[in-house]
């Protein structure tokens, strides 16, 4: 009777532990990769000059100049919407690349209100689209 309790003991033992060790969890929701500023938010009131800090999460930030799966890099877009998925993102004043994986920069505007996007591209500056962008409005005193 004792080695037959052992042996329900141990196998049951099995079990469970291939049941909640085993990798990976279909029923544990992988976040969906994303953009934020981690220092600023929406309705903000900033004095120049203002640092803004960039977060990505889910995707790896990489330099520009090739491209690689899972991975990009920031461009801080200043009163111009997200950049359609697979679109280049113009380089002028109001598309500010950040090919070298920067995650942060320094800004100085003129006083007034401005919608700022934080948009992220891959290696060749083709945009992820809205999914990986995030719009915020501040203003300057």
């Amino acid at each position: 009777m004792k080695i037959k309790t052992l042996f329900f003991i141990g196998l049951s033992a099995l079990w469970l532990s291939t049941h909640i060790f085993s990798y990976p969890r279909n029923d544990i929701p992988v976040p969906e990769p994303s953009v934020d500023f981690l220092n600023l938010k929406d309705g903000d009131q900033v004095s120049n000059p203002f640092k803004i800090i960039f977060k990505a999460n889910g995707i790896r930030t990489e330099p520009a100049g090739e491209f690689k799966e899972n991975s990009g890099h920031h461009h801080l877009l200043i009163n111009k919407p997200y950049i359609e998925k697979g679109n280049a993102i113009p380089a002028d004043s109001n598309h500010l690349h950040f090919g070298k994986a920067q995650t942060e920069t320094e800004l100085n505007l003129n006083p007034g209100v401005y919608t700022l996007t934080l948009q992220f591209a891959d290696g060749y500056h083709r945009s992820y689209g809205k999914a990986l962008s995030k719009t915020i409005q501040i203003e300057v005193k």
